[in-house]
């Protein structure tokens, strides 16, 4: 036999232990940055969806757009604006983020995953009021504050065998149609609400680090209960603060574990997922 068939049947035999371990379970994956920009990456992402769903895994893909809603209102000559790492949402823009992420990357999306093989329905937080939000505050305009999820649409979509692809736009439950959702925090809301057994972060780097500019500082795993310290010493700062706190929350409220994975490596989800090694920085 050829060594690279003994390589594949390693592989094989490596994964399987974890395909038992997850097959009928729920992994909520939260999708973007370069992620999403990257054909490669894209189809890699892609692929490793539509292997763990047909091996019989729960995947719940809930997915941003930034960089294309910025083209957008760039097109349309609207200035995007962010106040404390968020987009800043007025009525001009929300329109944007609705038709940009439930319209075209939503649907993009589904049509990926059933050229690779799979099946996906698109949804967004709208849909049976899936995500329910109050604004977050005046300052930040039409975005919103979650405040519940109704996981129903999302179970009906496993249960007919379907990918659920997910767009963070919610339900407005204090007199706004809708609202702009950052899309960790709508992830680690539906995880939370389907008590999954693991919700992964893709982000644009390889994941939390003592020293920002050295890989080999990667801390592989931390509990909840180092977070704190962590922040004090300034070793989670800036953006890296907001992501941490969604997977605290989410583990808190009943998640397995969370990780921040490097989306810029191509099947980093089965890597995470599938062999001993893992990526990225795991919470538990």
């Amino acid at each position: 036999m050829p060594e690279n068939q003994f390589t594949r049947a390693k592989v094989l035999n490596e994964a399987l232990p974890y395909i038992q371990k997850y097959t009928g379970k729920t992994v909520v994956v939260k999708y973007g940055g370069n992620a999403m920009i990257s054909k490669e990456l894209r189809e890699a992402v892609i692929s490793d969806v539509v292997l763990l769903s047909l091996v019989g895994i729960n995947v719940v893909l809930v997915h941003g757009g930034g960089p294309e809603i910025s083209q957008w209102l760039k097109k349309i000559g609207h200035e995007s604006r962010f106040v404390n790492g968020l987009r800043y949402t007025d009525e001009t823009t929300m329109e944007i983020v609705q038709m940009t992420l439930c319209g075209k990357i939503n649907k993009d999306l589904c049509a990926m995953i059933g050229r690779a093989g799979g099946k996906a329905l698109g949804l967004c937080g709208m849909d049976d009021a899936m995500i329910q939000a109050v604004q977050k505050g005046e300052e930040y305009g039409l975005v919103g504050e979650v405040t519940g999820v109704n996981p129903a649409p999302i179970y009906n979509a496993l249960n007919a065998g379907y990918v659920p692809v997910i767009a963070t736009v919610a339900t407005g439950t204090d007199g706004n149609n809708c609202y702009n959702i950052n899309a960790d925090t709508a992830a680690a809301k539906i995880a939370t609400a389907m008590q999954a057994e693991r919700l992964i972060i893709l982000t644009d780097i390889p994941g939390l680090m003592r020293d920002v500019s050295d890989e080999s500082t990667l801390i592989s795993e931390l509990s909840v209960s180092q977070v704190p310290a962590l922040i004090k010493e300034g070793i989670i700062s800036g953006g890296m603060i907001p992501k941490v706190d969604c997977c605290v929350e989410a583990i808190r409220s009943g998640v397995q574990s969370a990780v921040m994975l490097d989306g810029r490596k191509p099947h980093s989800i089965l890597v995470e997922l599938l062999t001993d090694s893992g990526m990225g920085t795991m919470l538990k």
